[in-house]
C-alpha cells in the first residue's frame, strides 16, 4: 500500500497553498468552488468542512487550497497537511474519477539540450512525481514506458523527471530521423491514461531516497554544497534535460564529487559546465572549502 507524504509549497497568490504529494492522486484536473460542486470528490467535501477554505484545486500529484482572509496559513497549514496525509493513507478516493476509454488531452514537444546525444520530451501535464533513470531493458521493468522506449534500437537511455522525458541515442541515428517518431510514440503512451513507472515502484524509490537521507550525516560543508546545488544548480540542469545529485566531500583534498543524470550525463559540454559553472559558483561561495568539483559518471 502507498504511503503519503505531503510537501507545503507556496504560491505567487499568498492566499493560495500548494500540498504536493509523492504520489499521483487524478487523472485529471478538478476546481471546487463550494461543497456542492464537490459531489464527486469525497476529498474536497471533507475540506469545505474546514470554514476558512474558499476553492480546492486537485490536479496530478497537489492539492490547492484557496483561504478565505479569516485565516493565515501559518496559523492552520500544518493542521491541513496532516490532515491530508491521514486520509490518503487511509485509503480514501480522493476523486471518484469516471472510468472511460477517452484519451487524455495532452501535447508533447522535442526540445534540444546542450548534449547531442540526448533530445528531451516535455509534456503539458506531470508524468511522474520524482526523477527515475534507466541505463538498460532491465532496469526498466518497472516502468512501461521506459521498456517500450527500449524497443527502438536506437534508444540508448530514458530519463524521466516530472513532466519530461530525456531520451539519449545511439549514434547509428540522427535526431532528424527519429524525432517525430520518438515524440508521436510518447504523447499517444501518455494520452491512453497510462502509468508512467508502477506505483509500486515509485513507493520503494520514495522509501529508499527517505532512508539513504535519514541515515546520511553530512559534514557542514556538505550540507552548505547541498544547498547549492538544490538551489541554483538543479534548476538549471533540470532545464537541460538531466539532474545532478551530490555524492561526496573529501576534506583532505577540498573535492566535490557530484553525479550526474539524464542529458548531463556523458554530455561534452558537461566538463565547460562543471569547471566554469558549478566549480566556480561553490569556490566563489565557499572560498577555499572547494578546490575541484568531479563528476564521477559525466
Amino acid at each position: 500500500m502507498k504511503e503519503y507524504h505531503i510537501t507545503l509549497i507556496e504560491t505567487n497568490n499568498p492566499a493560495i497553498l500548494k500540498f504536493e504529494a509523492n504520489h499521483f492522486l487524478v487523472k485529471q484536473n478538478y476546481e471546487f468552488k463550494n461543497i456542492d460542486e464537490a459531489k464527486n470528490s469525497p476529498l474536497a467535501q471533507q475540506l469545505f468542512y474546514l470554514p476558512f477554505i474558499k476553492t480546492v484545486y486537485i490536479s496530478g500529484n497537489f492539492i490547492a487550497l484557496e483561504r478565505f482572509d479569516i485565516v493565515q496559513w501559518n496559523d492552520v497549514k500544518d493542521e491541513v497537511a496532516q490532515q491530508l496525509v491521514d486520509y490518503l493513507n487511509d485509503g480514501a478516493p480522493v476523486v471518484n474519477e469516471e472510468e472511460t476509454t477517452k484519451k487524455v488531452a495532452i501535447t508533447v514537444y522535442a526540445e534540444v539540450t546542450p548534449n547531442p546525444g540526448v533530445m528531451k520530451f516535455v509534456a503539458n501535464k506531470a508524468i511522474v512525481p520524482s526523477i527515475f533513470e534507466f541505463k538498460n531493458i532491465d532496469e526498466a521493468k518497472n516502468s512501461e514506458l521506459a521498456k517500450q522506449l527500449f524497443h527502438f534500437p536506437f534508444v540508448k537511455e530514458v530519463f524521466f523527471d516530472q513532466n519530461y522525458v530525456s531520451v539519449t541515442k545511439y549514434d547509428v541515428a540522427e535526431w532528424d530521423e527519429i524525432t517525430m517518431q520518438l515524440r508521436e510514440f510518447i504523447r499517444d503512451f501518455l494520452a491512453d491514461g497510462k502509468e508512467v513507472v508502477a506505483p509500486e515502484f515509485e513507493q520503494q524509490q520514495s522509501e529508499h531516497t527517505e532512508a539513504a537521507t535519514s541515515s546520511t550525516v553530512h559534514d557542514d560543508t556538505s550540507k552548505q554544497i547541498i544547498d547549492i546545488l538544490e538551489e541554483y544548480v538543479k534548476p538549471a540542469v533540470a532545464s537541460d534535460g538531466g539532474n545532478i545529485l551530490f555524492q561526496s566531500y573529501e576534506e583532505d583534498s577540498k573535492t566535490v564529487n557530484v553525479i550526474l543524470q539524464g542529458a548531463c550525463s556523458g554530455c561534452p559540454s558537461s566538463t565547460f559546465t562543471l569547471k566554469n559553472g558549478i566549480e566556480t559558483m561553490l569556490k566563489n561561495m565557499l572560498g577555499d572549502k572547494v578546490n575541484e568539483v568531479v563528476a564521477l559518471n559525466g
